[in-house]
């Protein structure tokens, strides 16, 4: 969940210490952003995250010494419910990029993207957006059109009216902070919502909620 003032708190993932060290520097370079928790392996990131003081973002690494960067999100995603994931790997591969989405990543950056990209991209993902390389967009957006779309029967989604509203506006490509002032509530409470939301259609990210709540 985002922190009350304007700094957006970001923890970092990464085997690779120097990798992680200059991201660390970058992110501190912001007036807006701060990095203070470093972890070199998924096992401390699970162990310690969920003790850690309001952390909105966490960048992960998918390739980890034991436990996968994947491993960590679907761990923290039940224990920090308010956390958001941005993947930042070298992979581009279909399944890792679909396992990272399902576990709940909501943005996949490619390692060698520029530092004022990954800023960027940062602050996207908190204002409610995803962001994505260039390529890993292309290739979910091809992957998707290829795929026949399946036509399901209603059903009844266990959702208030206000769950269902906020789900409107999610469709409709609003940021967190536009629903906000749409709804006249705060991020916070939207975060809350779509937890809730989330968890009530037994999903894990945006892209499976808006699919199930198209298909009813």
């Amino acid at each position: 969940m985002s922190s009350t003032n304007t700094t957006i708190k970001v923890a970092i993932l990464e085997d690779i210490k120097e990798v992680a060290g200059i991201l660390k520097e970058q992110l501190n370079d912001e007036k807006d952003i701060e990095c203070q928790h470093v972890y070199y392996n998924a096992e401390d990131a699970m162990n310690f995250l969920p003790r850690a003081d309001g952390i909105d973002i966490l960048i992960v690494d998918i390739g980890l010494p034991r436990a996968s960067g994947i491993d960590a999100i679907k761990h923290l995603s039940e224990y920090c419910p308010g956390m958001q994931f941005c993947m930042f790997t070298v992979y581009e591969d279909d399944d890792k990029i679909f396992n990272s989405l399902q576990a709940g990543a909501n943005g996949y950056i490619l390692k060698g993207t520029p530092s004022e990209k990954i800023i960027s991209s940062i602050r996207e993902l908190n204002a409610g957006g995803a962001p994505m390389s260039p390529t890993i967009a292309r290739r979910l957006i091809t992957i998707f059109q290829e795929q026949k779309v399946q036509i399901k029967k209603p059903i009844d989604l266990p959702l208030t009216n206000r769950e269902f509203q906020l789900l409107d506006l999610l469709k409709d490509g609003l940021l967190y902070k536009e629903i906000a002032q749409e709804l006249g509530i705060t991020v916070g409470t939207v975060k809350q919502h779509i937890h809730k939301i989330y968890k009530k259609l037994h999903v894990s990210n945006r892209t499976e909620a808006l699919n199930k709540y198209r298909n009813t």
